[in-house]
């Protein structure tokens, strides 16, 4: 696990487990790294339900029930197929809180309305759904790393 992401794993277990809710993941650019982060930490079970790797559109439509029209229309990385990946992660799953994530991890894949670097995020929490965009630079590791950092931290926000 990353130095950098130990401390916000620990925090976040620590919420989920005072409210004794579950959380599941729901990625594409970033291929499981979020799950990854969390599951890396003992004892995980007990707060991480699942995650989907949804890395196809197709994934995107069969796993976690995202509309096809919505990709077709908006792109598979825009605020709308975040959404519906987060509120399919929770439809799909016994988790009371989800995160999504779709993006350009680059290097190849960046257009000028989706530049590399460019993630939606989407946060689905008893009552409310939330979405973000963020353009972050670097590499495709660093771009990815990016995502895992912030997803987590907006996550302890959210779980105040």
């Amino acid at each position: 696990m990353s130095t950098a992401t130990l401390p916000l794993v620990e925090q976040l277990a620590t919420r989920l487990l005072q409210r004794q809710w579950m959380l599941a993941t729901a990625e594409s650019c970033t291929g499981g790294l979020i799950a990854g982060a969390c599951t890396d930490l003992s004892g995980s079970s007990n707060w991480f339900e699942r995650g989907f790797v949804t890395y196809s559109n197709a994934a995107k439509h069969e796993q976690l029930g995202v509309p096809a029209v919505l990709i077709d229309t908006h792109g598979a990385v825009s605020e709308k197929v975040a959404r519906a990946m987060a509120v399919g992660a929770l439809a799909h799953s016994h988790a009371q809180v989800a995160v999504a994530v779709t993006g350009v991890a680059g290097p190849t894949g960046g257009t000028a309305e989706k530049p590399v670097g460019l993630v939606w995020f989407s946060f689905a929490l008893p009552g409310q759904v939330l979405t973000e965009k963020m353009h972050f630079a670097g590499d495709r590791a660093a771009v990815r790393a990016a995502t895992v950092r912030h997803a987590l931290t907006r996550l302890l926000e959210l779980l105040p």
